[in-house]
């Protein structure tokens, strides 16, 4: 507080800050002439660096070497040059203060009212596949200093790193100077710029320099590597190649949503950096997304695009009431796929979510209107379809992008951190692993149910129980704190379609109670990971009912 009672008033009464000094050091030359142009008529003095002086005495206009500033010539090829307290001094050096003032006065160093600065240019360098070395030279130290520096004392210095602010600059000069709104816009566009850069960089060091030290490494032998590995304590060298030390996460807010999920709760929509999922679907019709239309909606593709096959999901807070797979031959796939998932739990399905893994067709579309829906998401819709669907207000309607993909990696926010997993998926299903522990080996249509639960088990919140026929679930047991509610729930919802389905757990029994609740219901075959120390008991149970079980050696758990 003592320093800036000290404040001369020149600086504290007004925003406006006339440009009398200006360091421009720019790799990207667009504009500079015409930036040089304006700062020159207005008698501004230019220090500059290298080509961009070069540039500038070109164009016909006095510029000082940034080397007669610092008495210290450009040195290591370019690498030091504007590394130097009479640069950052006159950058830094907040003028509010009359303390700093005097001090470069007893320094006899000039402060600077405007910066240009534009980096190397790094990820151009990395796309035009050039060799490691010149990516690492093209690694700007001076340049985010310059920038990072501005941007702090933006009290005082205008920092422009883009040529579209060019013209901005220009006028504010010709204007009598910059004013604090336009310097605080620039230092905003000047941290984003750094950090962007930064994130490149790091993320080519991950891809890159790590990968290659880990192939070094494990050309070195098994003996090496695992000496290397008691020393830093990695039990899984795959795994820990997959997590870098440092996670870089890049995401542009596409929107601000009404609200979170619940209505007190504020929330936006950003989109990550090359991402091909849900948040760059596209709304072909209806009312704004809420945060909970994305959650759901990102639930229920998730779940439809666990097939191969045309799959339909209606989700209901994050849950699945329905999910069913179509021949792809048969007449209008996708229709039947819809119906039979909504004959799940058609009371559920109301106001629910639905996605599609297929075009949704006109058949599809005239059940689906009849139908309080909130959200329908599919690859896209016939002419038809979106035409009948469009004339209900309500609903709304996604297209997917052409090449949806979910990330290889998930992220989870926990408070004072972030948890990262591989992403859970079905891409090679191989069932020959499944070990048949009670009675006799299934016919070709039951196998073909097991394996349907199981890969819709696992879009179904944990502890999950799901009860199958035909390729269409029959009933869902969902969310439990223990196995056997979920189990109770699951028979209850399928009444007497129960009796000759198929159920999937996805986790062990870990006593038999729960898989009785099934067995007593009169479900024909069981799938589930088995890994429980009472598994003999749970073999014995379905033994005893001469029912066929399977163990699968893994779990889907889905919190």
């Amino acid at each position: 507080m003592s320093g800036h009672t000290n404040a001369r008033s020149l600086y504290r009464d007004r925003d406006v800050i006339p440009v009398q000094r200006a360091l421009i050091s720019v790799s990207d030359k667009t504009g500079l002439v015409e930036l040089a142009n304006a700062l020159a008529a207005a008698g501004v003095e230019i220090i500059s660096t290298g080509s961009t002086a070069a540039t500038i005495r070109a164009a016909g206009h006095d510029v000082t070497d940034v080397s007669a500033v610092t008495g210290f010539p450009e040195s290591l090829d370019g690498r030091v040059k504007t590394l130097h307290p009479s640069v950052h001094a006159g950058i830094l050096a907040d003028l509010r203060l009359e303390a700093h003032e005097n001090q470069l006065a007893d320094l006899s160093i000039a402060p600077f009212q405007l910066v240009v600065v534009n980096l190397y240019p790094f990820v151009e360098t990395v796309e035009s596949g050039a060799e490691p070395a010149d990516v690492i030279e093209q690694i700007d130290i001076g340049g985010p200093a310059l920038v990072r520096a501005s941007a702090k004392n933006h009290a005082n210095v205008a920092i422009a790193v883009d040529p579209e602010d060019y013209p901005e600059i220009i006028a504010a000069v010709a204007a009598g100077g910059s004013t604090l709104r336009l310097r605080q816009k620039l230092a905003s566009l000047a941290f984003e710029h750094t950090a962007n850069y930064d994130l490149s960089v790091s993320a080519w060091f991950t891809e890159n320099v790590y990968d290659q030290w880990q192939d070094d490494t494990e050309a070195l032998g098994e003996e090496i590597l695992d000496a290397f590995d008691a020393i830093v304590g990695a039990e899984d060298p795959e795994a820990d190649a997959l997590f870098p030390a440092t996670l870089a996460i890049e995401a542009t807010r596409a929107t601000v949503l009404r609200y979170g999920e619940n209505s007190h709760q504020a929330a936006a929509l950003y989109l990550g950096e090359g991402g091909q999922g849900i948040a760059q679907a596209v709304q072909l019709h209806g009312k704004e997304m809420s945060y909970n239309n994305y959650v759901d909606a990102d639930a229920a593709v998730r779940a439809a695009f666990d097939f191969a096959e045309p799959a339909v999901a209606i989700i209901k807070h994050a849950n699945p009431c329905g999910i069913a797979v179509a021949n792809p031959k048969a007449p209008d796939a996708i229709a039947s796929a819809h119906h039979r998932a909504h004959d799940c739990d058609p009371v559920s399905a109301f106001g629910g979510v639905i996605a599609a893994n297929r075009v949704v067709t006109l058949g599809m579309a005239e059940t689906v209107s009849q139908i309080f829906t909130e959200v329908l998401v599919a690859p896209g819709f016939e002419p038809a379809a979106f035409e009948l669907l469009s004339a209900k207000k309500n609903i709304r309607l996604l297209e997917l992008p052409a090449d949806y993909r979910r990330s290889s990696l998930e992220l989870r926010q926990i408070s004072g951190g972030l948890l990262v997993q591989e992403t859970d998926t079905f891409d090679a299903l191989d069932t020959s692993e499944w070990r048949l522990v009670s009675g006799p080996e299934v016919d070709a249509a039951t196998r073909a149910d097991l394996e349907f639960a199981w890969k819709a088990c696992r879009a179904v919140k944990s502890n999950a129980i799901l009860l199958a026929h035909a390729g269409a679930s029959v009933g869902v047991g969902m969310g439990q704190v223990n196995r056997v509610d979920s189990c109770h729930l699951a028979v209850s919802r399928a009444g007497e379609r129960a009796e000759g389905a198929v159920a999937a757990s996805d986790a062990f029994f870990p006593f038999a109670d729960g898989l009785e609740v099934l067995l007593e219901a009169g479900v024909s075959a069981v799938v589930q990971p088995g890994g429980s120390v009472r598994d003999e008991e749970v073999i014995a149970a379905a033994t005893a009912a001469g029912v066929s079980m399977y163990f699968t050696g893994e779990r889907h758990f889905f919190h």
